[in-house]
């Protein structure tokens, strides 16, 4: 015969039993006790953190026999023990994915009209709720708003956003939350008191973090473990780190300090060493990803001062605080996408730890600096006069003669390049609609050596030179385009509206008429 499940044996019977769900157990608590039950609830939240079995004692208590409403459920009358014991009739729990057709929720509603046959309320708890059919949803839509005085509905979902508004509207909402890994660690030690096993506290904290706060997955992991540990002990049920990390692939802990500090440093090839050696000693790529993501996060808390949500000992929170003095913020935050990267990549692949190589290489890699914008002004006016170097972000150079594109780079089509960038930046609202109509009267020189070459007035030019924050904007567009990093530079001269037609006197309004895009016809 097989032994129960450890999260079935250990499923919370009374409301003090649930764990980390405070804010949900006070309010039904508070509900049932003064009669006060709604007629439809919506309970959305992680897997594993308790939603069918509030949904459970729920049914218990709207059901309890106990005289004082306050006592419900009492977990000791008739109505109690037969919802534990799977055998009471009112209490109806229906699988959203496989009961998801208009025809299973016509039956419901066929059914509903019913009185209940043992206690006072009949109680309907659908699980995972979101995958039933958009035809089912509108078929519950009417009863889920005015049912039976005698019914009630739980809806329960991992996915919430996929519940209609306007069934939605109808329930009352309750947001269960991921549970910490310091209550999980108190209840699996209460687990093991209780049936007798043995194990180290670092275990069992190993176990709490694996989980990601879903109580479930922590006992059913633990309930590995302690076989795991039965066959190592020859019968003794006993939990040890060494097991723990051995059966959940998980690298030591040293292992995840020693590559942060090479990373610190750019040690590549200490950081590629580390990695090998702990997937040579059994640890999973994809957890070891996972686990520098966690330390990664903390030590940005501690960077940032929120040393107080660390959740570690006095001797690991002190190395922590010294190794976060090393790293700068955005070096940790990019760390940590990079990791995360990885983590969700290692699932699949030939090489399972390259994504992890990858992410420690360029992760001890400088970012590249955008491309930097600098425009070419002509250095003299037309009366030959010099004109003086302004001090701002646009400094001018000597006008020089425009780089030939190449066969590659024909200006044709990086004008295409260059409007296509405009477009970009309109669409993502960096840019007003009178900025792109002077973008696009630029004309493109060429493109020789890095250098992306756009000829513009005078006036457009200067405005620029008041809009430094716009270079890296501008030179980040062309080079998404572009696909190759380039630098802009800009040169005064006519733009494309005036490739012929002649020239204007200086200062006069025609001269004016043409910086601002116009063009001299006769």
């Amino acid at each position: 015969m097989s032994a129960q499940a450890l999260y079935r044996k250990w499923r919370p019977q009374l409301w003090d039993e649930v764990v980390g769900q405070d804010h949900v157990v006070q309010t039904l608590r508070h509900a049932i006790a003064h009669e006060h039950v709604a007629h439809a609830y919506l309970f959305s939240g992680p897997r594993g953190c308790g939603k069918t079995t509030s949904a459970r004692l729920v049914a218990k208590g709207v059901n309890c026999l106990n005289a004082d409403p306050a006592q419900r459920p009492c977990n000791a009358c008739a109505h109690c023990l037969a919802v534990n014991e799977g055998r009471f009739l009112d209490l109806i729990e229906i699988d959203g994915a496989s009961n998801n057709s208009v025809e299973n929720i016509r039956d419901l509603r066929d059914k509903i009209n019913f009185s209940p046959g043992q206690g006072r309320y009949k109680v309907y708890i659908i699980d995972e709720v979101h995958m039933l059919s958009l035809g089912a949803f509108n078929a519950l839509l009417k009863t889920l708003e005015e049912p039976p005085p005698h019914a009630i509905f739980i809806l329960a979902t991992t996915e919430n956003y996929k519940v209609p508004a306007t069934v939605a509207s109808r329930c009352q909402k309750f947001e269960f939350r991921r549970i910490p890994v310091v209550d999980i660690v108190t209840r699996l030690q209460t687990v093991c008191a209780h049936e007798g096993i043995t194990a180290e506290p670092a275990a069992l904290e190993l176990v709490a973090r694996q989980a990601t706060g879903a109580l479930r997955d922590a006992e059913s992991l633990l309930d590995q473990l302690i076989a795991a540990g039965s066959a190592s002990t020859g019968g003794g049920a006993a939990v040890t780190l060494a097991h723990a990390q051995a059966l959940l692939g998980a690298a030591l802990s040293q292992t995840v300090q020693d590559l942060t500090s090479a990373l610190a440093v750019a040690d590549t090839a200490r950081g590629l060493r580390l990695i090998q050696a702990a997937v040579d000693a059994g640890a999973d790529p994809r957890q070891l990803a996972r686990q520098m993501v966690d330390y990664l996060r903390q030590l940005m808390l501690i960077r940032l001062g929120n040393g107080a949500l660390v959740d570690a000992t006095t001797e690991v929170r002190a190395t922590m605080a010294q190794q976060a003095q090393g790293w700068a913020p955005a070096a940790l935050l990019r760390g940590i996408r990079l990791f995360n990267t990885a983590a969700g990549e290692t699932r699949a692949g030939w090489q399972p730890q390259l994504p992890l190589e990858l992410a420690v290489l360029e992760c001890a890699t400088p970012p590249e600096e955008p491309a930097a914008v600098q425009p070419t002004l002509a250095a003299s006016t037309a009366s030959g006069a010099a004109r003086p170097q302004p001090t701002r972000a646009f400094s001018p150079e000597p006008d020089a003669p425009a780089a030939a594109g190449s066969a590659s780079d024909d200006p044709r089509d990086l004008g295409q390049v260059w409007r296509r960038a405009a477009d970009l930046l309109l669409e993502r609202r960096k840019i007003t609609a009178l900025t792109k109509t002077d973008l696009d009267r630029c004309g493109v020189v060429g493109l020789h050596e890095g250098e992306f070459r756009v000829r513009a007035t005078r006036a457009f030019i200067d405005r620029l030179q008041n809009r430094p924050e716009f270079a890296g904007t501008l030179g980040q567009a062309v080079t998404e385009v572009l696909g190759r990093a380039v630098r802009i530079v800009f040169q005064q001269g006519d733009g494309p509206a005036r490739a012929a037609g002649g020239s204007a006197p200086p200062g006069s309004l025609a001269a004016a008429a043409i910086d601002l895009g116009g063009e001299l016809v006769e």
